[in-house]
This record gives C-alpha cells, sequence and structure tokens, in this order.
C-alpha cells in the first residue's frame, strides 16, 4: 500500500463524488492498512460501508472501516448522529468475529442521539408526503439533524453528563408522543422500554466515551496518520447536493471540519471516491439513468442494491459533469475508481460529457432540482472492451479501450485517478 509512503500524507479524506455507494469502504480499509485512525465525520446508520476479504463480507454503518484492521483506532465524531441499539448491535456483530472493538472504538460526547420518536417520524413524515417522497431509509436521520438543529436534540454526553438524564429523556419522549399520536397517527414509544436500551447502551460504550476533537488533535500532532471518513456522496450534501432528495448533513470536505473539529490545514490529501458509472438510491434528479435492459443489467452485474436498505440502486452512465463539480467543491487531489470490471461486457460505452436546457449547452450543474430535472444529457461513445479485467494487478495489463475510458475520465473532470478496484477483494485493486 504505497499512498501514504508515496505522498507523505498525515491527514486523509476519503470522500463519495457522486450520489454515494462509490465503494468508499473498501479504499478506506485499504488505505488503513497503513493507517493509525479512521475517523468518521457525519451521518449515521443510513450509510453502509462493505468489506470483503479472506471470504468474508462485512457492512459497517456507523463504526469506522478502520475498525477491521486490528491496530488502528476509530472514532466516532461530533458530526454524526448515533442509534444506540443498531450500534450496539454492530459492536457485538463485529465482536463475534474476534476484532477487539471497545479497546479501540471512541465516540465524541457531542453527537446526538437517534431516539425511537425519530425514526416514527421520519417514516410517517415521508408516507405523507403530497408529491414526490425524497426517499429516506426511514432510520430517523432526518428529525434527529433537525432536533440537533432545534437545539432539543439529546447528545451521548448527556447519558454521562447529566445526574438526571433518565427524566430528561422522559420528558423529551413525554413531548414527542402526542405529536406522534395526533399529527402522524402513528404508534407512540415506550418510556420504560427506551430508557432501558439507552442503559444498556450506556453501560456498553462508557469507556469509549472521550474528547475525540482533542484526541485526533494529539495523533496530528505526535504525526499518527490519520483517515477521515465520509458516508453518502457529494451530490447527497444538504447544501451542495441535488436539494431536497439529499441527506440532512454535510458530506463535502467542510463538513469534515465542522463534523471533527479539526482545521482545513489539517487535511494534507482529499482523495475522492468515483463509481466506474453512476448510481443513486432514492429519488431526484439523475440525468443519466438507464431504464432499460443495459441499466438493468449493470446492476445485476455490479450488485447494486443498497448495503443498509436493500433496495435496488438506479444505475446510468458516468456522468462527468457530477464528478467535475465535486472534484472542484471538495478541491480534490485524485480519484480512486470502483466497479470499472462491471462495464466489462459492454460493446459500447457511453460518457456524459455535458448537459444541455432547452438546446442551450450548460457549463454547471443546475442548482435547483426542477430544473436539474429538466436537463439532457450529452453522450461521447466510447468502445468498450469486452474482456474481463477482474482478474489483472497492473494497469499496463488492461485493455487499450478501458485506460481509454480512464484517461478520458480524468480529461473530463480535471483530477488524475490514483487508485482502481476491479473487484470487491482487497486485491483486486490496481495502482495507475
Amino acid at each position: 500500500m504505497p499512498i501514504f509512503r508515496k505522498k507523505k500524507s498525515q491527514v486523509q479524506a476519503i470522500l463519495g463524488t457522486q450520489w454515494g455507494d462509490e465503494g468508499k469502504g473498501k479504499i478506506v480499509d485499504l488505505l488503513s492498512e497503513e493507517a493509525d485512525v479512521v475517523a468518521r465525520y457525519q451521518g449515521g446508520p443510513n450509510a453502509g460501508h462493505t468489506v470483503e476479504f479472506d471470504n468474508d463480507k462485512f457492512i459497517l454503518h456507523q463504526i469506522p472501516t478502520g475498525m477491521l484492521r486490528s491496530h488502528v483506532r476509530c472514532y466516532i465524531g461530533n458530526g454524526l448522529v448515533i442509534h444506540p441499539e443498531s450500534l450496539l448491535d454492530e459492536i457485538h456483530t463485529l465482536e463475534a468475529t474476534g476484532l477487539s472493538v471497545i479497546p479501540r472504538l471512541f465516540i465524541s460526547p457531542n453527537a446526538h442521539l437517534i431516539m425511537p420518536y425519530h425514526r416514527l417520524i421520519d417514516r410517517a413524515s415521508e408516507d405523507a408526503v403530497n408529491g414526490e417522497k425524497i426517499g429516506t431509509t426511514g432510520r430517523g436521520i432526518g428529525p434527529a439533524y433537525a432536533d440537533k438543529a432545534n437545539r432539543t436534540g439529546l447528545r451521548v454526553g448527556d447519558l454521562f453528563e447529566n445526574p438526571d438524564w433518565e427524566q430528561k429523556v422522559r420528558i423529551s419522549i413525554q413531548a414527542r408522543n402526542p405529536i406522534l399520536e395526533k399529527v402522524y397517527q402513528t404508534e407512540t414509544v415506550d418510556e420504560e422500554k427506551a430508557v432501558e436500551s439507552l442503559k444498556r447502551f450506556r453501560s456498553t460504550v462508557a469507556t469509549c466515551v472521550d474528547d475525540v476533537t482533542w484526541r485526533l488533535r494529539e495523533d496530528i500532532r505526535r504525526g499518527d496518520r490519520v483517515i477521515v471518513e465520509g458516508a453518502q456522496g457529494t451530490m447527497l450534501d444538504i447544501d451542495f447536493g441535488t436539494y431536497p432528495f439529499v441527506t440532512s448533513s454535510n458530506t463535502t470536505v467542510g463538513g469534515m471540519c465542522t463534523g471533527l473539529g479539526i482545521g482545513p490545514r489539517s487535511i494534507d490529501k482529499i482523495i475522492g471516491l468515483v463509481k466506474a458509472y453512476t448510481t443513486r438510491v432514492g429519488n431526484g434528479p439523475f440525468p443519466t439513468e438507464l431504464k432499460g435492459d443495459i441499466g438493468e443489467r449493470i446492476r445485476i452485474v455490479g450488485g447494486e442494491f443498497g448495503a443498509t436498505t436493500g433496495r435496488p440502486r438506479r444505475c446510468g452512465w458516468f456522468d462527468a459533469m457530477v464528478v467535475r463539480h465535486s472534484v472542484q467543491i471538495n478541491d480534490i487531489d485524485c480519484l480512486a475508481m470502483t466497479k470499472l470490471d462491471v462495464l466489462d461486457q459492454l460493446g459500447e460505452i457511453h460518457l456524459c460529457i455535458g448537459y444541455k436546457l432547452d438546446g442551450i449547452p450548460l457549463n454547471h450543474i443546475p442548482s435547483c432540482a426542477a430544473i436539474y430535472e429538466r436537463v439532457e444529457p450529452v453522450y461521447e461513445i466510447l468502445p468498450g472492451w469486452m474482456d474481463s479485467i477482474a482478474g489483472l494487478r497492473s494497469y499496463k495489463d488492461l485493455p487499450q479501450a478501458a485506460k481509454r475510458y480512464i484517461e478520458r475520465i480524468e480529461e473530463l473532470v480535471g483530477s488524475r485517478i490514483e487508485i482502481l478496484s476491479v473487484g470487491p477483494k482487497r486485491n483486486a485493486t490496481i495502482y495507475p
């Protein structure tokens, strides 16, 4: 793994450049081999990072991917929203495989809690929408972030720093139950069950709760190697994505600073994750979406089903406008491309090089989703390579057509591809 040694980067940021699901789990796992710390900065259990090695498959939702490397310390930053029960399930699942989790896991006391009423509100709100649904995972992410912004949320630290935390939880539930019953016309939250669940969470993670921001600053000061791990992708950022069809946090590089408490100049290298084609889950604009046989073929070959929900992902051609937008928004240094092998058996590959709106070329992505829905992609057609590349481990051995596809993408998005994944396993990786 030459990335740290090659660039001497101490703090590396890994984030998605599309609508999420770009394969961040595998790349973070690869780079974690040479890391001391992996820190997650936003999102919650609505994200799923999948890693495969030694005939095992791990899907991580809230715990940083570095946990799969026994020498790595893992931080959950203040920018996350944590669902206590599912985090406990994740801890127990990993420990059952023989991994030591608790001694290496550190949770910011400022991270907010996803309460049972958040999930109920999330699902009921989605069902009550008169227009087009957002397509949330129903895991309470949005309502938890809403309470955070409204200054009515519960934080991890409340369970340890406030001697009256049980009363605070009960009052919070009592305030939401009438709303659940009368406004959303759904079930209410059982106070006793909620308190008992938090007691189990409190007991299990007591030694994990620590000032993650301080720890991270000390790690950087000592020269430890840090990976900052993102969830979702740039086009799901609440400010820069296809609003309102977005997540509830800042998935872009700025979220790393606010979600962990580190300054922007602490980050030495920003690596953008990009899939060799485009996918998105949920509703919202998707100019290059393929709704016919080719889209279904990509979905099946690529296993494009959500790691968190199992929902089939919408599939389409690579969109250079989207990735160039992400490269610019995040000031990306280089790219890691995944799933190039999924395109092996396509005779020709379409590459979106621009958009038109009402016949007029656009030089940027529209900020309004209603306008974005109307754009028409402009395609360049490249020949496919019609040969399996899954077993290749050297860039020089790739078919010429595959190299041309990669090089054309680099030209269009303005960033070099330094890591190339040709399969889900750790060793199915090429370093161009």
